[in-house]
């Protein structure tokens, strides 16, 4: 899920070709060039999550590539070749920015070790990003104040439903607390460790919307100038709440739910398909059946997401919480 793309800096063509075969045997999609400047025009082109470079090449240095890459594409992987005896050389291109640094002569050992290592590197990353963005508004211990038969009832259905992965449709009310529902259901659940990424699908605009939920590879439309990982990918392992989920264009939601079915999906542009363990919760404030004949949600796709169904009353309906 994390490391996919790699390139192959060397202008010795043993080494390089090892390199090559060596991960094309872990079913990555490698590309290999001979010098620094071969090497940038592919940079131009695509986004890798890795790059190995030797550093003595001619024209364009290992440290001189490193500094472009950094420029160019500051979140690949830069993994530096030095030869015995060397290692200071690739000790000073880790403090200018170097992942990790590649002893000659290797195996292939050696080689996935390395990689083993870049892919933990890139999925703590991945996950660190959304944890930061949603610290401020996420909780470990949601609040939910009521004293209502209604809401014991549902605190009730929630630590049930925690435990299992089955989808959860969150029907209510703007502001009768579905998003704190959700978190309540993730965080007593036994993925609250991992990711709980949201999505609101009424706030995304049309034409972005397969991407939000998708990703998309470097230049798979206007202003894609780096390959971007979606909702779905960053959620794996953990919960994906899909907020206001009618809002969801028609002609995305056969997608949508072909993804939840197979559990796979491929980005946009994308040649192979992310597979991802991902547990669903989907809210909406509109009358579902209404929604459902007027072509607003797929009756199969409603039917897919709601397993478990969970009714929030507005507070006029629950007046014994208003004191609360």
């Amino acid at each position: 899920m994390s490391i996919e793309k790699v390139l192959i800096v060397d202008d010795e063509a043993l080494v390089r070709n090892f390199l090559v075969e060596t991960l094309k045997r872990k079913h990555l999609d490698v590309s290999s060039a001979e010098n620094g400047l071969k090497a940038l025009a592919l940079l131009k082109e695509h986004t890798y999550d890795l790059v190995i470079t030797d550093m003595k090449m001619p024209d364009l240095t290992g440290i001189d590539l490193l500094h472009k890459i950094k420029e160019m594409s500051p979140h690949t992987l830069v993994v530096v070749v030095t030869a015995y005896g060397s290692v200071e050389n690739a000790v000073e291109a880790m403090r200018l920015g170097a992942y990790n640094y590649l002893i000659k002569p290797f195996s292939p050992d050696t080689i996935e070790a390395i990689l083993e290592k870049a892919r933990e590197h890139v999925s703590l990353v991945h996950e660190n990003q959304y944890l930061r963005q949603q610290i401020t508004e996420t909780n470990a211990s949601p609040l939910v104040i009521g004293e209502s038969v209604a809401i014991k009832k549902i605190m009730d259905d929630v630590r049930q439903v925690a435990q299992s992965n089955a989808s959860v449709f969150i029907n209510g009310e703007s502001g009768t607390g579905k998003e704190v529902i959700a978190q309540a259901i993730h965080f007593n659940s036994p993925r609250t460790k991992k990711p709980f990424i949201k999505v609101n699908c009424a706030a995304v605009p049309e034409s972005l919307v397969e991407s939000e939920f998708f990703g998309h590879e470097k230049g798979a439309f206007t202003g894609a100038n780096a390959k971007r990982l979606g909702r779905f990918e960053l959620a794996h392992s953990g919960t994906l709440l899909l907020d206001e989920v009618t809002e969801i264009p028609i002609l995305l939601q056969a997608k949508l739910l072909r993804a939840i079915q197979e559990q796979e999906f491929e980005r946009i542009e994308g040649t192979k398909p992310v597979k991802v363990d991902v547990r669903l919760i989907s809210t909406s404030n509109r009358d579902i059946n209404q929604a459902i004949q007027n072509k607003n949600l797929r009756e199969d796709l409603y039917y897919r997401l709601n397993v478990v169904p969970i009714h929030l009353p507005p507070l006029r309906e629950r007046k014994e919480d208003i004191m609360p």
